[in-house]
């Protein structure tokens, strides 16, 4: 899409300190906090528990408990950066950040990392719930989508990189080099929110008290308009985290790779996946939207089928089949956060703060579920990728068919939640 002056003006005059390219970077950064949280330590997960003498199941709680908190902290800094504003939330949500990293990376038992990493969701909450926002307060309409697009195609770029670097960074220290470094990219972000010029106007802010910001919550969540599709759209972060939680597993153990090549199995999805934003906007931004949501669900389910038939035979047939759900995943995204955020006038902050939350609630139950002692890891995968898929094609059927009216979707009156 074609950037007006006006446009250009709108970010450059607000950020004189970051300019245009850095603003995005810097959105784009926050938004890689969560998968560079999990995905950097994922190598060394089954080194982990032999250090911790400890259950795979008991290590991989850091990973569940870290979304768990995300999940609460962002349910608490979206409504706050909504009354408050979105930089002191990210200045706060980043300090908790890094002193949490260093807990990490001193933790003496499984249990005391377990605690470090709830804090540090929580942190990380505050970083993530702020950036969406920001988004929504800076573009609109089909530039928004864009924008959501390069943001999310740059911070993509973290699950890639993630697991490679983890592996080497195995290579000359444990497992606590992965969280010095996390410790130094916060940094990194501090510095940057420091720079960064509030997007959010004085009078667009949530006037009312503490509790009745909180409240908002609530108030979005009523919106039928919006809380249905969030909840359609966030269900496949359950396979998807899933998929995060025991992919060290099924490369190292089941089909006995390495850590290093595991990494590098992990980072051709993510280079594939990254991918799905950019292939939305430029190929497939024009289709009929019903068709196309119903599209990537239905290749999400036969992606799952092919995952129990032949994933099993190698590593690069389980590769290929993930690849599927992954792009069509992240596809998705650029439009349904667009969606959403039509649905709602006013209440960013709170608006993604619910959608983060969705998904990260899914998401931890898959972590729990592929996680359990299946017969077979990647047939127990591949039947949560098709059953979510498949109820997700249905409830998208329902609600299509439903009169809840939906910006952008149903050509009925519609109405948007403005209190």
């Amino acid at each position: 899409m074609k950037e007006t002056d006006n446009d250009h003006l709108q970010i450059t005059n607000r950020q004189k300190f970051l300019g245009t390219k850095g603003f995005i970077i810097f959105i784009a950064l926050m938004n890689m906090f969560v998968p560079l949280s999990t995905d950097l330590y994922l190598p060394a997960l089954p080194k982990m528990s032999s250090y911790f003498d400890s259950y795979a199941t008991i290590v991989n709680l850091t990973l569940s408990v870290f979304f768990i908190f995300y999940s609460i902290g962002i349910l608490i800094w979206g409504p706050l950066s909504d009354k408050y504003g979105r930089k002191p939330v990210i200045l706060i949500g980043s300090s908790i950040y890094i002193l949490s990293s260093i807990a990490c990376a001193l933790s003496t038992n499984v249990y005391f990392l377990i605690l470090a990493r709830a804090v540090q969701g929580i942190g990380s909450g505050g970083i993530t719930s702020a950036s969406m926002a920001i988004i929504k307060d800076s573009f609109a309409g089909k530039r928004r989508e864009k924008i959501l697009a390069i943001t999310q195609s740059i911070s993509g770029l973290a699950p890639m990189l993630a697991p490679v670097i983890g592996a080497f960074i195995l290579k000359f220290f444990d497992w606590r080099g992965t969280f010095w470094t996390l410790t130094l990219i916060c940094v990194l972000n501090l510095i940057l929110a420091l720079l960064y010029q509030e997007s959010l106007k004085e009078n667009e802010r949530y006037k009312g008290s503490l509790l009745g910001s909180m409240s908002r919550l609530i108030v979005v969540g009523k919106n039928k308009s919006f809380i249905i599709p969030a909840l359609i759209f966030s269900l496949p972060g359950l396979p998807f985290l899933g998929y995060i939680a025991i992919s060290s597993y099924i490369y190292v153990d089941y089909f006995g790779l390495s850590e290093q090549v595991y990494s590098y199995f992990f980072a051709a999805n993510a280079l594939i996946a990254i991918l799905g934003p950019t292939i939305y906007v430029r190929y497939l931004s024009g289709l009929n939207n019903k068709l196309f949501v119903a599209g990537c669900f239905g290749v999400t389910a036969l992606s799952g089928i092919l995952m129990m038939t032949i994933g099993t035979f190698a590593p690069v047939a389980f590769l290929i089949c993930n690849i599927m759900m992954s792009l069509m995943m992240t596809a998705m995204r650029p439009f349904s956060t667009n969606l959403l955020f039509d649905q709602q006038k006013g209440d960013a902050g709170s608006a993604s703060s619910i959608m983060n939350t969705s998904f990260t609630v899914f998401g931890s139950i898959g972590m729990t579920i592929a996680s359990i002692s299946w017969g077979n890891m990647v047939i127990g995968l591949g039947a949560i990728i098709t059953i979510v898929s498949l109820i997700c094609m249905i409830s998208w059927h329902l609600f299509l068919k439903s009169d809840i009216p939906c910006i952008g979707i149903k050509e009925v009156e519609q109405k948007t939640a403005t209190e």
